[in-house]
């Protein structure tokens, strides 16, 4: 009978270079799994975290292990190559730093064997991902185990997998369900016994053979329907000699039917189900990958308070707890490989591969309905082999699960009519008019055109948001880093996508925010802050309530601006968020009238003298904030960028006249802005024009391109610009620059 042997505990760790350990050395770090060693540099900023090889070792008595004939050691997760040797033999060697492998020990223990097991994160050629806006953190991150079977058992071997596919198929109110076992040195006479219990864990379905595949019926079959009603079934197959149980294994499964349609997005049992939610980083503050149960566990309450009814898992395969965690809470899931950002060419066989162990160990979860070939991947080219590396990874999907369908998260500089956009069965676009450029209002058209330009294929949004940490202003700006604006954007947002009934799917960037060690913004270097919550899951940010009015049905009421006390203005306005019908605000216990909103999200207009303590009120939902009456602007609450050449408010401006806080496009529409914004393009991109067209970061600059390039203000552009090419303008420069746009009129 199998056994399963944790082996977290008692490693020794050092990330110096040495030659394979054969003896327990001294001197090493004692550490337990999962382990990063990225959980603080890999955070920190200045894109210098280490990378490279690093040694993890214990010592395996094969006494302490149960009787067995066959020793298999299970890695979960090893970022992102890793080497096994034991007693100084090595003895596997593996691509790809985030699924489950295998290797089997058997005729290699003698009794008591050195296991050392180097993992290493550096960079290549060959694995992905290697271009990012994500720390790739280094490690055994996730557990490792001993599996003990006998010689006969159910697969190890394979991409990791569990050893079983369940396929439900609907047929009128039953189901048939075909379980395939993969059975490692099947003898003759051996039996296998297949059974499906209830949830209450009552058997419902069972059959003895020596046919490695079955077909099981279940009668008047209760479905799972998402967050509505997660129901799952549990398949297991034993392998039997006589009345001996030599293996098991079992897998949960929820019978579903799902469909996408292009007009009316996702369809589930039958039913129009909105896929509305949020993209996923699995990474912690202070922790990095190395997450415990109960951080998963947290994620998902968290991801279920918030309403979502939808998770794209970015950008790599997640833990096997937080999948089986999708399908009891009935998240409907897009699973991905990191084939992202940078295509390479030495790359193709580590796609399949990672291709291959992310549909098989993960074929059985309910949740999943699409398979993400890649990530803005046309981002830094790649051609004709990029386009033929699709297609492999969407014929192996295709071929390996008749069940799901297969998509794309496609750069916002892409092309409508790329013929990559071709390949999946649907598509969904990354996209940030808003805060990358361009206006919020800017993406509801754009997708409307998408769906009248291709109204065959399904359109979806997988990335959208905007940054903010605790800068606080009554006047939010595009890039301004604020709470405000982000909170502004995702209302817009939400207005434009989620009224659009033919999206079949909008994910949030991100849930959380995560670490990307080369990031320098928003002045806390090493993080991405486009989560709705904070790195270490301690705060929600105001965005998280908006989509919880929208999403949520269990009633609350927020205030916003909790952060945001002190203020200057005389009238301050005050937003609070509700899924209510109807909002009452109270100033110091003074009712400021009753408000209704279509879009929950309601206003008020509070006086402010002195400190006033606010009040929200809907129905039995209660809120409360503090604003404070100041006469001068709380410098504590404006973004200084440390580093930063120039910040916004150190600029000189002139009434009636440009400067280098104007957005772009209003530059462009003087005849004298034209001409300066040629010199700087003609700097920063290197002499512009490659064939009578503009290119900038590889990207052409066509009329889409611009449209976003116009919501940028000068200063931000020409940063953003300075950093794609590797050129930096001085503070003389920026002050220069502004000086002369000073003296221009700006067109009314």
């Amino acid at each position: 009978m199998r056994q399963i042997v944790n082996l977290n505990a008692d490693w020794l760790f050092s990330k110096e270079t040495c030659a394979t350990p054969t003896t327990l050395p001294t001197g090493w770090e004692a550490i337990a799994l999962p382990h990063s060693w990225n959980a603080k540099d890999g955070q920190d900023g200045g894109n210098d975290y280490h990378r490279g090889p690093c040694w993890y070792v214990k010592t395996l008595v094969k006494a302490e292990l149960p009787a067995a004939d066959r020793y298999y050691l299970e890695l979960q997760g090893a970022n992102s190559s890793a080497d096994v040797y034991l007693a100084g033999k090595h003895l596997a060697h593996h691509d790809g730093g985030y699924s489950t492998w295998r290797v089997d020990l058997t005729d290699h223990l003698t009794g008591s064997d050195l296991l050392a097991i180097q993992v290493d994160n550096a960079p290549n050629e060959t694995v992905y991902p290697q271009m990012a806006d994500f720390t790739f953190y280094g490690g055994l991150y996730r557990d490792v185990n001993i599996v003990c079977v006998s010689e006969s058992h159910f697969d190890l071997d394979y991409y990791g997998g569990p050893g079983l596919m369940v396929t439900p198929a609907i047929e009128g109110k039953d189901a048939n369900v075909e379980i395939a076992a993969f059975v490692t040195g099947l003898k003759d006479g051996l039996k296998l016994r297949y059974t499906i219990n209830a949830a209450c864990g009552c058997q419902i379905a069972a059959v003895t053979t020596a046919e490695t595949k079955a077909v099981l019926e279940i009668k008047d079959v209760h479905l799972w329907h998402g967050r509505k009603d997660p129901y799952l079934y549990t398949a297991t197959v034993e392998l039997l000699d006589g009345d001996t149980v030599l293996d098991n294994v079992s897998a949960r499964f929820g019978c579903r039917t799902f469909r996408i349609d292009p007009d009316n997005g996702f369809i589930l049992n039958g039913e129009e189900y909105p896929l509305r939610g949020v993209s996923r980083h699995q990474d912690r503050w202070g922790v990095g990958n190395a997450l415990l149960p109960e951080h998963h566990a947290e994620d998902i309450d968290l991801i279920m308070e918030v309403g979502a009814t939808t998770i794209r898992l970015a950008h790599y395969q997640h833990a096997q707890y937080f999948y089986d965690l999708c399908d009891e809470k009935g998240l409907v899931i897009w699973a991905e490989i990191p084939y992202i950002s940078k295509h390479m060419p030495g790359g193709r066989e580590n796609t399949v591969s990672q291709m291959k162990e992310l549909i098989t160990q993960n074929y059985n979860h309910a949740s999943i309905v699409v398979w993400g070939l890649s990530n803005e991947i046309t981002i830094s080219g790649g051609g004709e082999d990029l386009l033929e590396n699709h297609r492999i990874l969407n014929d192996l999907c295709h071929e390996m699960d008749k069940t799901r369908l297969t998509t794309i998260a496609a750069v916002s500089m892409c092309k409508m009519d790329d013929p990559y956009l071709q390949i999946p069965d649907v598509v969904s676009y990354n996209h940030y008019f808003g805060w990358y450029g361009g206006e919020t209002d800017m993406n509801g058209p754009w997708f409307d055109k998408f769906h009248q330009t291709h109204p065959n294929i399904p359109i979806g949004c997988s990335e959208y948001g905007c940054e903010a940490l605790n800068w606080h202003t009554s006047d939010p700006l595009q890039g301004d880093y604020t709470e405000e604006y982000q909170a502004y954007y995702h209302e817009e947002l939400i207005k434009q996508l989620f009224t659009r009934k033919y999206m079949w799917a909008t994910h949030v960037w991100n849930m959380f925010d995560f670490g990307a060690d080369a990031r320098t913004e928003g002045g806390e270097n090493g993080q991405n802050h486009k989560g709705l919550m904070t790195f270490d899951r301690k705060y929600k940010k105001d965005a998280f309530y908006a989509y919880k009015a929208w999403l949520s049905d269990d009633p609350f009421v927020h205030l916003c601006g909790k952060r945001y006390i002190d203020r200057v203005e005389d009238v301050t306005k005050v937003t609070v968020y509700s899924n209510q019908p109807e909002v009452e605000l109270f100033a110091n216990g003074v009712s400021l009238g009753k408000k209704t909103a279509e879009d929950h999200f309601f206003r008020f207009d509070v006086p402010n003298a002195g400190e006033t303590k606010l009040e929200a009120v809907a129905g039995e939902c209660r809120d409360e904030s503090i604003i404070r009456k100041v006469e001068t602007f709380n410098e504590a609450y404006r973004l200084k960028e440390e580093g930063a050449i120039l910040n916004w408010f150190d600029i000189e401006t002139r009434e009636g006249y440009l400067c280098l806080n104007d957005k772009m496009g209003e530059v462009l529409k003087t005849f004298r802005g034209k001409l300066l914004f040629a010199k700087v393009a003609k700097k920063a991109l290197g002499g512009g024009k490659k064939g009578g067209k503009v290119k900038a970061a590889g990207f052409e600059v066509g009329p889409e391109m611009m449209s976003m390039m116009n919501g940028f203000t000068v200063l931000r552009l020409v940063t953003m610009m300075g950093g794609m090419a590797n050129v930096k303008f001085t503070k003389e420069e920026l002050l220069d620059m502004n000086k002369k746009l000073n003296k221009i009129k700006k067109k009314k």
